[in-house]
């Protein structure tokens, strides 16, 4: 096995050789432009992968958020458009409310692909249970078996 990462800020998956471990995908650099798998994830905020405007204005107005935002790490959008090129395989989730009719995985799919990712799999959303979280039950587990059809699917490729 390869290398695998994801972008969700702080936990990523397998490395090195299939071993398990985390590797901070943020500060991972132009390595991990040789990642096999890049699953990148992020939010739904207004119907849509949060942009700069958004974070910034969650930083001056957190509502009633029960702790605030990690806003240290990049926007998933700026990830993206920093993201090194590569030649693996890429797919994508997102979280969200269940009735919300926007998404971000499209967005997410599409910078993959600028970077050189092909698409490995079909997206996922993972359903919250409200604005803040956290995810509904189920969806831990719905997760890690998308995590081990992903796994799968990268042998079989």
């Amino acid at each position: 096995m390869g290398k695998y990462c994801c972008y969700r800020p702080g936990h990523c998956g397998r490395h090195r050789a299939g071993r398990p471990g985390a590797l901070d995908c943020r500060s991972a650099g132009a390595a991990i432009g040789g990642a096999d798998l890049l699953v990148a994830g992020a939010p739904v905020l207004g119907f849509r992968l949060p942009d700069e405007k958004m974070r910034e204005n969650i930083k001056l107005n957190p509502g009633r958020a029960p702790a605030p935002a990690d806003l240290s790490h990049p926007s998933m959008r700026t990830w993206l458009a920093g993201l090194p090129k590569g030649n693996g395989r890429a797919t994508a989730f997102e979280t969200r409310l269940w009735w919300s009719p926007g998404g971000s995985t499209a967005a997410i799919l599409r910078g993959l692909q600028a970077a050189g990712y092909l698409p490995l799999a079909p997206a996922r959303r993972f359903i919250v249970t409200g604005a803040y979280g956290p995810l509904r039950g189920g969806e831990v587990e719905r997760a890690r078996r998308w995590g081990l059809e992903l796994g799968q699917a990268l042998i079989q490729a």
